[in-house]
This record gives C-alpha cells, structure tokens and sequence, in this order.
C-alpha cells in the first residue's frame, strides 16, 4: 500500500516580502517546494507527493518538479485547509491503495528523512495521528488584553509541533469532512473528532521559513553543510 504526502502551497508568501510565491523561493539555487517534495520521495516510505499550488500557477509549479517522478500537481484554494482537502481529494486518482497520508509543511524542506519515516512508521504500526515535536525552550508567559502578565507557564508538557503530520487516510477524511472553518495544523481537526494524536521526535533542522530571517538561516546552515567534509 503506498504513502502520500499533501503539501500545501498555494500561499503567497507575504511575510518573505519576494513578490513570489512562498513555496517558489529559492534557497542557494534550489525551491523550498522542490527541496521539500525531493526530501518526501526521497525519505524511502513516501511514493506519491500531491502539491496544492496556486491556481494560477500550476503550469509553473508542474515544470519545477518536472524532474521527480511520482509529484503531481492540483489547483489549491484560498485557505491552507481548502488546499488540503482538494490535495487529498486527489489521492484516489494517484494512488487509489493509500491508507497513510502524510501533511507537510514545504515551508519545512530541510525536514530529515528519519523524522518522515518514524511519523510513517508510528502510523503504520496503528496510530490513528502522528505528530513529530521539539520541546518548548523558551519561557511562556500568559498575559491579558492588556499585555499584562497574568502567569507564567509550565513549559514541561508543551511541544511545538512541525510536520510531517501523518494520518489514517480515512481518519484525514473523516477529519476534513467535518472542518467548516479555517485550520492551520490538521491534527488539531482530529483532536476535535476525540481522536488520539500520538507524538514522535521531531528535529531542529525541520524548522518553518516564514519571514527573510528564517531564509537567512537556512541558507547559512545550508552553506555550512556543504562546506563540511562528509
């Protein structure tokens, strides 16, 4: 039976301020989106990738992954989750035997190919949703309308969660059947269903880029991982 990932990445990336499409800018030469569905294929457990691009720009996108085999291209909407729902309606006609359906950030293209395969094995040994989680390093404050400190909170318990998030496919479905409104981690839908989202180890390098700092970063520690000999 073969996996799927979802990657949703009709957004437009504002925050970056390159006037591009987010998941078209380049990092030393290279997409995050072509960086991210290369890593989702190339991780071993992954066989179909499903990009929701902008609408207008499917042509664009089809000849930026024109040279991976198995990625596949659908119009996506206006919202993150109207773009997954189209992406997973998909799945049928890609590849109809699927029962694990990953959703992932391309946003997270230095994602390691270890935290995709422990979120698919985690799934496949009976998880309903997996989620893969760093610990919390900061300090959390509490505060009100007023920006007053109301407590500070125990980070203990608190995770910050990145994607790969993997799921049942029929859990996804049921999942998406039910969400009317706009939601920015698909796992959470699951959690209003009372399903159980099971955690594994996520990584550092599966960080998000969202503004010009984070694509600093990443071309700084790409930089540097190709400056170190192997």
């Amino acid at each position: 039976m073969s996996v799927v990932a979802l990657v949703p990445a009709a957004g437009r990336g504002v925050r970056l301020g390159l006037g591009t499409p987010k998941a078209l800018v380049p990092v030393r030469g290279e997409s995050l989106l072509l960086r991210a569905v290369r890593g989702l294929l190339d991780s071993g457990c992954v066989q179909h990738v499903v990009v929701a691009s902008p609408s207008d720009q499917v042509e664009v996108v089809a000849a930026e992954l024109a040279t991976l085999p198995n990625a596949h291209v659908v119009p996506g909407g206006a919202e993150r989750t109207d773009s997954v729902r189209l992406a997973l309606g998909a799945v049928d006609e890609v590849a109809p035997d699927a029962r694990v359906v990953l959703v992932h950030d391309a946003a997270r293209c230095f994602t390691p190919a270890t935290v995709i395969r422990d979120v698919v094995s985690a799934v496949e040994s009976g998880a309903p949703a997996v989620v893969p989680v760093l610990p919390v390093a900061d300090t959390i404050k509490k505060v009100d309308e007023s920006g007053t400190v109301v407590e500070t909170v125990d980070r203990a318990p608190l995770r910050a969660v990145q994607t790969p998030q993997g799921f049942n496919i029929d859990v996804l479905r049921q999942a998406y059947a039910v969400a009317g409104d706009i939601a920015t981690d698909d796992a959470g839908l699951v959690e209003r269903l009372g399903g159980k989202v099971h955690t594994v180890d996520g990584h550092p390098n599966a960080l998000k880029i969202t503004t010009a700092f984070d694509l600093a970063v990443a071309e700084a520690v790409l930089a540097a991982e190709e400056r170190s000999p192997e």
